[in-house]
């Protein structure tokens, strides 16, 4: 018994590995690939010049010490603050967009005149393209003619207009804005629909026994669609660490908001410097992939039941 059993296990293995080996190969072709490509340049000194000439310099775009000085991307102090730009505002957002898209999903979930048209109104900022979103964030937060600006004054809540992105202390919360307003939806959707699958028995329960709704929303709502949020939470946890598009359009290449998808597309294209370009960009894939890893091995379940 135990014999066929195995025997059972082992065909589902090979069933298993025999449909995914279409996509595996797919898989190669469209990352595996030029992720390659991008590792093997930035090993040298290729530049847009001419690509048909280079040599192997090593990990000297990464990391080299040469004549008392450090050199290479892991030195370099507008690497390095493009990497803080990235994680103040990959947290801030994702944050901001985990909170506020799971209130708008309990809020949605409960029965009122015209929740039909709240769900489908939703998800208008989530549809818009990022390069509208963000070209028309810039003129509606123009210190000239804004109409952000324009609608705050007549409130009297400034008194001259505010360069919302010209200023280094007012553009990173600027463009964590336009992400939060555009993001949001994204989160809401899928805690919506993990709001839908909870049993109603649950609630029925805890309204008999005269449970506190906050306490059952923490103790009975949230762990049961811990999983639908933690996909949320980590896609739009890659989305945040790769973020360029909404950041070039809205503030460019300036030290205050610039991230590590714009510095390497600065070092590769305006600079055209292919092999630190490359090595930015290969910098770029490994701390997203460290990330990633830090926060499924967090939302394990052993790692969670350890920290209770």
């Amino acid at each position: 018994m135990a014999e066929e059993t195995s025997e059972a296990s082992r065909e589902r293995v090979r069933a298993a590995w025999t449909f995914l080996a279409p996509m595996l190969v797919v898989l190669a072709l469209v990352a595996a690939w030029p992720l390659g490509r991008t590792i093997y340049y930035s090993l040298t000194n290729a530049t847009l010049v001419d690509m048909s000439r280079y040599s192997f310099v090593g990990l000297s775009n990464y990391l080299a010490y040469d004549h008392g000085r450090w050199y290479g991307v892991l030195s370099d102090p507008e690497w390095l603050a493009a990497l803080r730009n990235t994680m103040v505002f990959a947290a801030i957002s994702v944050t901001l967009e985990t909170i506020l898209g799971l209130a708008i999903a309990v809020l949605l979930n409960h029965s009122f005149p015209g929740r039909g048209l709240m769900r489908a109104a939703m998800l208008v900022p989530w549809a818009i393209p990022t390069v509208v979103s963000a070209k028309m964030w810039s003129w509606m937060l123009n210190d000239q003619f804004g109409v952000v600006n324009d609608a705050l004054m007549k409130l009297g809540l400034i008194s001259t207009p505010v360069a919302w992105l010209a200023e280094p202390s007012l553009s990173m919360a600027s463009v964590i804005m336009v992400d939060v307003w555009k993001t949001t939806p994204f989160v809401a959707l899928l805690a919506l629909a993990a709001l839908q699958m909870v049993p109603k028995d649950c609630y029925e329960a805890a309204k008999v026994d005269g449970v506190n709704p906050v306490k059952v929303f923490f103790q009975v709502t949230l762990p049961l669609i811990r999983p639908a949020l933690a996909v949320a939470v980590i896609f739009r946890l890659l989305d945040a660490m790769r973020m360029f598009d909404l950041v070039y359009i809205m503030t460019g290449t300036t030290d205050a908001t610039i991230t590590l998808s714009v510095f390497a597309r600065r070092e590769l294209v305006d600079f055209q410097d292919v092999g630190y370009g490359s090595a930015a960009s290969t910098m770029l894939f490994f701390v997203i992939a460290l990330m990633t890893v830090i926060y499924m091995m967090a939302m394990r379940p052993g790692a969670q039941e350890a920290r209770r």
